[in-house]
């Protein structure tokens, strides 16, 4: 990329407080109590509601006098639709003077969705991102969020993006600015034993993708110098977003695949909670580039794929399969742009493997051997795409250009086709 005339010299970085380690969750009463507030929304999704962990954090709360509400319609990858529910129901069971989430992303999501408007005029289109919204940033102050994941995958718990599908446009998209990031994060990997090999498989690839897409964005110098005012949580590579990035892909070179095959392996589950929470506090301030932008569309324009371990009701393709998809195949393309920060990254994945005669082959050999490994699907002619719906998700992509900004490498029409084509079938 060509350098700036002015080169900004300043990076950012923001992460939520963090409570860590088996049993966590059993403090999240004492923990609001010290925030003085006195009635709190409990947000969560049938399926976890089921477990009875959201009820057992709403009764640590009135242990110490916190009256607490619950919502359990979350909805599992949250649409414009479900967040506009869950929005109303904010409104009209409010006010609140805290939120808990307790779930995967898709609950984090929701929780942010309902602590934004509920504390801030307007409806979610004027918030999410341009030019699908109006990208507008809240004004006033939101309410402490407590952020329980119950997966290990989204991140959310310590970003400040919260990701919906809209569904008139097909396309998946977001709201992104630093006000919406959880206030604490509690990861107590005990929640997350029952995830099935399928969700964990999934949810485990947007961990490894936010990793590898924060580590290979443009370096923070690579951009004009912003305005204080300007400022966005994505700045590009730093060397804070990198340390979190690297440590988050030793833990799953480690524990990965054994977190899929043996659900019961606390240590492997540890790991991976862990290295959810360390790919958020590095894509949540470096950013994340192509396998995310294309994966919106392929969410967003799903037909009739189920995946296994998913809710059987409607089509979907998970978030973390979605954004796998095409991985591979984006980081062969950005590999020229850095080739040093590919050839570690598929080192740190898998120490000791082999490196090809074609470095920029190493990398996405990595990641295909791992997919293999894990089930997930065999590219994008996998979930139902074809050569005819390449246009459709080049379009879609090429949308997210907060994302496709953060590249290390300029990416246009082509360039995103070139990806989608190669990416049909991957092995």
């Amino acid at each position: 990329m060509s350098r700036p005339a002015n080169p900004e010299t300043i990076f950012t970085y923001g992460a939520p407080q963090l409570k860590c380690g088996s049993g966590a969750s059993a403090e999240i009463g004492y923990d609001l109590s010290r925030t003085g507030a006195r009635r709190v929304l409990v947000v969560t999704d049938a399926g976890v509601a089921a477990t009875g962990t959201p009820q057992r954090v709403a009764e640590q709360l009135g242990e110490f006098g916190i009256e607490a509400q619950m919502y359990d319609g979350s909805h599992v990858e949250p649409t414009d639709e479900s967040l506009r529910a869950a929005v109303d129901f904010g409104r009209q069971h409010g006010p609140f003077d805290a939120f808990v989430a307790v779930g995967g992303g898709s609950a984090i999501d929701t929780a942010k969705a309902i602590n934004l408007l509920t504390t801030n005029p307007g409806e979610l289109l004027d918030y999410i991102n341009a030019p699908i919204g109006a990208g507008r940033a809240p004004q006033q102050p939101l309410k402490p969020l407590i952020a329980v994941p119950t997966t290990t995958g989204t991140g959310s718990e310590s970003t400040t993006v919260c990701v919906l599908d809209v569904l008139d446009q097909h396309v998946k998209t977001g709201i992104s600015h630093a006000m919406p990031r959880p206030t604490l994060a509690v990861i107590d990997p005990d929640l997350t034993v029952s995830q099935p090999a399928g969700v964990t498989a999934s949810a485990g690839m947007d961990i490894l993708c936010h990793a590898l897409e924060s580590y290979t964005a443009a370096p923070y110098d690579s951009f004009e110098r912003k305005r204080p005012e300007q400022r966005v949580p994505y700045c590009g590579a730093n060397p804070i977003a990198d340390m979190w990035s690297e440590k988050a892909m030793s833990l799953l070179a480690q524990s990965f695949r054994q977190a899929v095959h043996d659900g019961s392996d606390t240590r492997a589950r540890g790991d991976m909670a862990m290295a959810a929470t360390f790919a958020g506090m590095g894509f949540g301030n470096a950013g994340v580039h192509i396998p995310h932008a294309n994966a919106y569309p392929i969410a967003g324009q799903v037909r009739d794929f189920h995946p296994k371990d998913y809710p059987a009701d409607e089509p979907m393709v998970p978030h973390g399969m979605s954004v796998a998809l095409t991985a591979p195949e984006a980081f062969r393309y950005t590999f020229p742009a850095a080739p040093e920060r590919h050839l570690r990254a598929a080192q740190l994945l898998e120490p000791g493997a082999a490196q090809p005669d074609d470095a920029a082959d190493f990398l996405p050999s990595v990641l295909i051997r791992l997919m293999r490994d894990i089930g997930i699907p065999n590219g994008i002619g996998a979930v139902g795409f074809g050569p005819a719906d390449i246009d459709a998700l080049v379009e879609g992509a090429a949308k997210q250009q907060r994302l496709l900004t953060i590249s290390p490498r300029p990416v246009d029409d082509a360039a995103l086709a070139g990806i989608f084509e190669r990416s049909l079938q991957l092995w």
